[in-house]
């Protein structure tokens, strides 16, 4: 058995390399696998983060690979379990989020665990149970326009009710804001699936501090960061150290299949500065928009700034949807791109930013990349992460970065902080 301490699972790409940032900035050396590992656990570390592609999936699949990663992680040695979910909550009535929590607490013998999507840093806040994204709850915000879990109620409980089988409740902001004791004091008369409330990071801070030795946590990255000091503090674990990140290698090229309101900002802002190339779903149905975005790809310089996205707005993703079908239209987007990362890489390109969850877990698993290191973040839960063969990936949720996010990451790695960073 090793001495792994912590282990995550994540329903999405970006969404662990979100948390192994936040674990990351917390001081400790995390490892992300992507995809269920295999075989043994001898290069398990004290951190693992397992990264699947499980938040459309339906749900028995979602859930008997959830229960797989569990189980990978218990035999490492795992004392605490995070299963991370995206802070905007993307489930919708029907989703994965509770069945997979409620089978986790099945496996592990609890009868409670807590919900805490907040990432004030990010614009993420709930209040009174409600998500707000920004300054707009969470059903009126863009992700109410989501091609994939549109989201249409901002009550956390309600949209929880349907998925599990366990109660709900909930820790309301005014105890949060009582302090430590007062949210133990609620956590002990509640059962099932609660949900906290927090709108600042001071609010973080109180509920790790009440929750840090509960064996299950479900939610957002940010509850994560201030977990490791606490379990230091505890006894729990000891420091382990850092090591030097390995040297990213040259080229760039973004690859988007994000259509995410920030996403669309973030590409526009680009094409100022890069050459790009769209992909549209129903070009690619016909059958050779695909190679002739390999041909556009193999002319341009590899050191050159670039990208491919199949960016769009809410209306051209409907059409191509309606016309195809949800599941055809993005698998179309990302079998492509999913290429066209294999094509950059036998061009010599080394540094590779993609943005979407599920274009993430395309674009590594046609890279074959199965284990990644995590270096500094780039924005706030996005950090460049290093695999083996001098390739460096930064797998960027949609709604996260500013719009200059893009050129801001490849300036990271031109001014040496990856390959510096300890």
């Amino acid at each position: 058995m090793s001495n792994t301490f912590f282990g995550a699972i994540a329903d999405d790409f970006t969404g662990a390399t979100d948390l192994a940032a936040m674990l990351s900035r917390a001081g400790v050396p995390v490892t992300l696998r992507i995809g269920l590992p295999e075989g043994g656990g001898d290069t398990a570390t004290a951190f693992e983060v397992i990264a699947l592609k499980i938040r459309t999936n339906p749900v028995d699949d979602a859930v008997a690979e959830a229960r797989a990663a569990y189980r990978w992680l218990k035999a490492q040695g795992a004392r605490r379990i995070f299963w991370k979910y995206c802070s905007t909550f993307d489930s919708t009535q029907r989703g994965n989020i509770g069945p997979v929590a409620e089978a986790l607490m099945t496996e592990m013998g609890l009868d409670l665990t807590v919900h805490c999507p907040a990432f004030p840093e990010n614009g993420r806040r709930v209040f009174m149970g409600n998500l707000f994204v920004g300054d707009q709850p969470l059903h009126e915000s863009p992700m109410k326009d989501h091609p994939l879990t549109p989201m249409r109620d901002a009550n956390l409980q309600r949209l929880l009710g349907p998925q599990v089988q366990r109660q709900t409740g909930a820790v309301p902001y005014p105890t949060v804001r009582a302090g430590v004791a007062a949210v133990r004091d609620a956590l002990e008369r509640l059962q099932g699936h609660v949900v906290l409330d927090a709108v600042e990071d001071a609010d973080l801070a109180t509920l790790a501090q009440a929750i840090h030795d509960m064996p299950l946590i479900c939610g957002g990255s940010a509850i994560a960061q201030p977990l490791p000091a606490l379990w230091r503090e505890a006894g729990a674990m000891g420091s382990p150290g850092n090591t030097p990140l390995p040297t990213a290698g040259g080229g760039q090229i973004v690859l988007s299949g994000s259509c995410s309101a920030m996403t669309r900002a973030q590409v526009g802002t680009y094409l100022k500065v890069a050459a790009g190339y769209r992909l549209d779903p129903l070009e690619l149905a016909k059958g050779d928009a695909l190679k002739d975005a390999r041909a556009w790809l193999a002319a341009q310089d590899p050191a050159a700034p670039k990208i491919v996205f199949a960016t769009a707005e809410p209306k051209s993703i409907a059409a191509a949807q309606e016309k195809l079908g949800v599941g055809r239209a993005g698998a179309l987007v990302e079998d492509a791109l999913a290429q066209l990362a294999r094509d950059a890489r036998a061009m010599g390109i080394g540094r590779i930013v993609v943005a979407g969850g599920e274009t993430s877990g395309a674009v590594t698993r046609a890279l074959d990349v199965d284990r990644l290191r995590i270096g500094p973040e780039i924005a706030p839960g996005v950090p460049w992460c290093f695999a083996d063969g001098g390739l460096a990936l930064a797998l960027k949720s949609g709604n996260f970065g500013a719009e200059s996010f893009f050129t801001d990451a490849f300036e990271m790695l031109d001014h040496g902080a990856a390959s510096s960073a300890a």
